[in-house]
């Protein structure tokens, strides 16, 4: 059936479209080196890549530009939602418990739980503020010279596993996750919040016992 439509697609092409198919495909490229670069700030490549993609295809009409960001809206959104949720509990130190106990402990105990508290954290909120707000609360540390460099690298290690692996357990530790929940394909192919949960489950239970060990024996 996948064949079958590609064919029809391609043999429906003009010039014109098979142009703008290698127009589309420079601007990627130079969107994804300018990300490994750090040549600019994200946002500022980002309006790069609309404004050289549309100049190019020699869109200028506004309303046609708008279609475009009509299926991110939703998660959009919902990202807004997470700011203000996640501004909040910075706010009123929610976390703060949470590491205190965390880094009450010592040597590998201490990373380790930090792996385990960032994804038990992003599950339930979004992996990139719990990663930003831990991070907030141990670089102090280190500077005041209460940690040490190794045990800090080892503490950063584990923040960046621990928010992005145990939290695919949910969609919203998982920005990726949460922008399929939201599109336009989730209703087509019946995918909801519970199945999306089940989906990830047995890789979620494989990474994080995987990713445990790894933080425990050789951090």
């Amino acid at each position: 059936m996948l064949a079958a439509e590609d064919q029809r697609i391609q043999e429906s092409e003009t010039d014109r479209d098979r142009l703008v198919i290698k127009i589309q495909i420079c601007v990627s490229v130079l969107m994804v080196i300018a990300l490994s670069l750090h040549l600019a700030e994200i946002g500022l490549i980002g309006l790069g890549v609309i404004i050289l993609a549309s100049s190019l295809l020699g869109e200028t009409n506004e309303h046609n530009l708008g279609k475009a960001f009509v299926e991110g809206l939703p998660f959009a959104s919902l990202l807004v939602v997470f700011f203000a949720i996640v501004a909040m509990i910075n706010d009123q130190e929610m976390f703060t418990p949470v590491m205190e106990w965390v880094l009450s402990m010592d040597g590998r105990m201490q990373v380790f739980m930090v792996f385990l508290t960032n994804g038990a954290l992003s599950a339930i909120s979004d992996n990139v503020f719990v990663a930003t707000i831990y991070m907030d609360q141990i670089s102090p540390l280190l500077e005041a010279g209460v940690l040490s460099r190794e045990l800090y690298d080892a503490q950063s290690v584990a923040v960046v596993m621990g928010t992005g692996i145990p939290s695919m357990s949910t969609p919203n530790g998982q920005a990726a996750f949460l922008f399929l929940l939201m599109s336009g394909i989730a209703p087509r192919i019946r995918l909801g919040y519970v199945r999306m949960v089940f989906m990830a489950l047995p890789y979620f239970i494989i990474t994080t016992i995987t990713a445990g060990v790894i933080m425990y024996n050789w951090l």
